[in-house]
C-alpha cells in the first residue's frame, strides 16, 4: 500500500528529469548544448548561473560554487559544466534544475563522463553523482 503512494509523488518531482532522460540519447552527438532543452513540466524558468555545493569527503570540505551555463568550473579533479539552469518562478514552491556534466580529471580521456544528467534541489537523491571522493548537488539557479 506504502509502494503505491510513493509512486507518484516520486514521479512529480523526478518529472523533470524523467522527461529530459528520453531524450538524452537522441540528443547525444549533436554538439554540445543539445540537452539545454527546460525539463518537461511547464513552469520552469531558464537561468545563467547554478549555485552547486561541492564537498569533498576526504577532508570534509564544502564549496559553494557559482557556474556559469556552458563555462566549466573545477572542484578538486572534478571539472564541472552546467549545460542548463531551470528555477521555478517566484509565484510557485521554490525548486532548482539543472543539466550537469562532470568529468573526473584522474579518468582516462576516452572515459565517459563521471555524471551526466538532471539533479534537482528539491530532490537530490533522484539523480546524483557516484564519486568516491566528491559529491555534488545543485543548490539555486539565478
Amino acid at each position: 500500500m506504502k509502494r503505491a503512494l510513493l509512486l507518484p509523488v516520486l514521479l512529480a518531482l523526478a518529472g523533470p528529469a524523467l522527461g529530459q532522460g528520453a531524450n538524452q540519447g537522441a540528443n547525444q552527438g549533436s554538439g554540445p548544448g543539445s540537452d539545454q532543452g527546460p525539463p518537461a513540466e511547464a513552469g520552469w524558468v531558464t537561468k545563467r548561473v547554478a549555485q552547486l555545493q561541492a564537498l569533498d569527503k576526504v577532508t570534509a570540505r564544502i564549496t559553494v560554487l557559482d557556474a556559469n551555463v556552458n563555462q566549466a568550473v573545477t572542484f578538486g579533479t572534478l571539472s564541472i559544466t552546467v549545460r542548463a539552469c531551470n528555477a521555478r518562478p517566484p509565484d510557485e514552491v521554490p525548486d532548482a534544475a539543472a543539466f550537469i556534466e562532470v568529468r573526473d580529471s584522474t579518468a582516462q580521456a576516452s572515459a565517459p563522463p563521471a555524471f551526466r544528467g538532471w539533479m534537482l534541489a528539491n530532490a537530490p537523491a533522484a539523480n546524483m553523482l557516484e564519486h568516491p571522493v566528491y559529491d555534488l548537488r545543485i543548490l539555486d539557479c539565478r
